[in-house]
């Protein structure tokens, strides 16, 4: 079975290449770091499994049902840190066949490449407690539902997510992005809620780990 890493991150890419070559029954068929390097590998392909962050910076959630049209027999496999439950349905409808967090055991990717390219879907522990905690039910997910403008962080929501984790109270970020205020508390408002998140702490903890800001801002910060 092929397999592709479509990652915009270098070091998530080398890390997920390394499990791959473990695994006698894949081959690695090549990767990719935006939409438009996926699209142009999966032209023409008869078969694959895709590993795709598809809330990484140069994807989006469009990227699996685009693919799917393309050849259905498609499997692919969401590999993420976010896990929330609007995040997740998005996913399931738009016709991933596993899920898995980046942070997981690297057996249970492995295993997520393994049972999706049989057919069959895999979702990681944690991922599996999201489902139960939200009643999804994975097999009654209408991907006819998917509307164009799916529940994802647009650009805007990015640079807002990026100041707020600097510290830089709404105001301020009103007039450094030349919005109003209320348009600035409506996204941070959107933004808890895309990522299941309930407070500042929980952004700025999402813009680390997605590598929007850098730790050591944080690990050096004077007091």
């Amino acid at each position: 079975m092929n397999v592709i890493i479509a990652d915009s991150n270098e070091l998530v890419r080398a890390g997920v290449k390394a499990i791959v070559k473990d695994m006698e029954e894949v081959t690695l068929y090549g990767e990719a770091r935006n939409s438009q390097e996926l699209g142009n590998l999966l032209l023409g392909l008869d078969a694959a499994v895709i590993l795709i962050d598809f809330t990484a910076n140069g994807f989006c959630i469009d990227d699996i049902p685009n693919g799917l049209r393309t050849n259905p027999d498609f499997r692919f496999v969401a590999l993420t840190y976010i896990q929330s439950p609007q995040t997740l349905q998005d996913a399931l409808k738009g016709g991933v066949m596993g899920y898995v967090k980046k942070d997981c055991d690297l057996h249970e990717i492995m295993d997520a490449i393994r049972e999706t390219a049989q057919g069959n879907k895999f979702f990681c522990g944690k991922i599996l407690e999201t489902i139960h905690e939200a009643n999804l039910d994975p097999d009654d997910l209408d991907r006819s539902q998917l509307s164009c403008d799916p529940v994802l962080i647009s650009e805007r929501e990015n640079e807002i997510i990026v100041l707020i984790s600097e510290g830089y109270t709404n105001e301020q970020i009103a007039d450094m992005l030349f919005l109003s205020r209320h348009t600035v508390n409506t996204h941070r408002k959107n933004i808890l809620s895309k990522l299941g998140v309930k407070n500042t702490a929980g952004i700025v903890m999402y813009a680390v780990k997605t590598q929007l800001v850098s730790p050591n801002k944080f690990l050096f910060a004077s007091n």
